[in-house]
């Protein structure tokens, strides 16, 4: 392999690893701060054991998720140095703001939700909870708004130094107002939510089937049954609102992820395309007359352009080269993100649909429900193939190509040994987290109050004396 294709291959690493853990970190904390929220107002004790039950599985998540995305930025100089110099002024904003900002706000408070309890004031201590959460999604907001130029780059943002061969900000405010970086953020909190939701009922599921602390996991999965149902309609309405914008901005993605090869109009919606060994000719295919035009501009004779034509604008426009990602993942990553998202909005509906019939907690297919844990990661993770490889082979659309922002010097040699380095390294990482999750999940509230109680008695002794 050369040293792109190893780049690339290592920067996906990380991300993915990374993205195993952020959308939960985002949703979790939500839930844990409304949960002691409700035992600040009514001081009912099994609030009080649902925040610490579900606090330390929130904690656990987002330790993993911080070092592994640490790992992200210091690629951008050793891999992707001609990429951070070319765009470095513009990128750099967002992610010093993250950093400075968000980062520092959630970690600061996080500190004293953990350490806090019994040596600051209970406003205080909840307060900070509150704190974490929305730094958590902050410190998104901004990394979207980053990624969201990447795909999208607002014309009025920047300038292009012909002296220095860089792109220089000229209005901040352009670059955060860029509408594809907040429908990412739309689209990626609602995903956050979804997924705590789904782990909360998935553990709840299992200690209900086996008749423990029933109580408190019948509340725990009637709250998250609410929120998993409308995060899983805010995903695709989020998706949707993505995919319209996508036809203006990114027209090349949009025919790719639906196979369209010639110019339509009207055009249909692909419910089966099967393609060449290249993945980027049609042999056969299943189509919906009118479909795709209605979901591209919410009208059923509009035209989508096709791969051919906006290959050809694109030759013209930025020279030689071919400009059509490789359309069987595009294809299938979104058909496979929209397929578990749709189950997703399925079994929550039906789960809400169960509370409001009778008692769930006697139900024979809730020893099922713990399966449905995979549902979000595998949604998740075909939606940012489907962003990422859609983009190629632009790494900032339109203004600079991947072969052209990765680091000159570096040699096959050197990335080989990164890549394995990094794959074991983040392999163990993934265990432990596992391991960890699920050690807590299964050891039940009771495990998590007494750890806590363990941990926080010696700090109140030594704040009485």
């Amino acid at each position: 392999m050369d040293p792109i294709t190893l780049s690339r291959l290592q920067f996906a690493l990380t991300t993915i690893y990374h993205w195993l853990f952020v959308p939960l970190t985002l949703g979790l904390g939500w839930f844990v701060a409304f949960m002691q929220t409700r035992y600040y107002q009514t001081k009912d004790e099994t609030w009080r054991k649902m925040t610490k039950f579900w606090g330390k599985l929130f904690l656990i998540n987002f330790a993993i998720g911080v070092v592994t995305g640490i790992v992200q930025e210091f690629q951008f100089g050793m891999n992707w140095s001609e990429y951070s110099r070319y765009v470095g002024d513009i990128f750099g904003a967002p992610l010093a703001v993250e950093a400075l900002l968000a980062f520092f706000m959630e970690s600061t408070f996080l500190g004293i939700w953990i350490f806090g309890e019994g040596r600051v004031p209970e406003k205080v201590h909840l307060a900070s909870i509150w704190m974490v959460a929305i730094g958590s999604n902050l410190s998104a907001l901004w990394i979207l708004l980053a990624n969201g130029f990447m795909q999208a780059p607002p014309a009025a943002s920047y300038v292009f130094n012909e002296a220095n061969g860089r792109l220089e900000m000229v209005n901040f405010f352009a670059l955060i107002g860029n509408p594809k970086g907040w429908i990412f953020f739309w689209h990626t909190i609602s995903d956050g939510f979804a997924m705590a939701a789904f782990l909360i009922l998935a553990v709840s599921a299992y200690h209900i089937v086996r008749k423990q602390n029933v109580d408190f996991f019948k509340r725990s999965f009637q709250m998250a049954a609410w929120v998993g149902l409308v995060a899983s309609l805010m995903i695709f309405f989020g998706g949707h609102a993505m995919g319209q914008f996508m036809y203006t901005a990114q027209p090349m993605k949009m025919a790719a992820l639906e196979a369209v090869w010639e110019t339509e109009q009207p055009a249909p919606f692909s419910l089966l395309t099967i393609g060449d060994l290249s993945g980027k000719q049609e042999v056969w295919s299943i189509r919906i007359p009118y479909a795709m035009s209605f979901l591209a501009c919410n009208n059923f004779t509009c035209e989508v352009k096709g791969v051919n034509e906006l290959q050809a604008q694109a030759v013209a426009q930025y020279g030689p080269g071919d400009y059509v990602p490789l359309m069987v993942v595009t294809y299938w990553t979104f058909r496979i993100m929209m397929f578990f998202g749709f189950i997703m909005i399925g079994i929550a509906a039906f789960f809400v649909w169960a509370m409001m019939r009778g008692d769930i907690t006697k139900a024979k297919w809730m020893k099922w429900v713990p399966w449905i844990l995979i549902l979000p990661y595998l949604a998740n993770a075909s939606g940012w193939l489907l962003t990422e490889m859609g983009r190629q082979p632009w790494i900032v659309y339109g203004l600079l190509k991947v072969q052209d922002a990765v680091s000159p010097n570096l040699t096959v040699v050197d990335l080989w040994i990164s890549l394995i380095g990094y794959t074991v390294v983040y392999g163990s990482l993934a265990v432990a987290m596992v391991y960890l999750m699920k050690k807590t999940a299964l050891a039940g509230p009771d495990a998590a109050i007494h750890e806590s109680v363990d941990v926080a008695a010696p700090a109140i002794v030594g704040s009485q004396d």
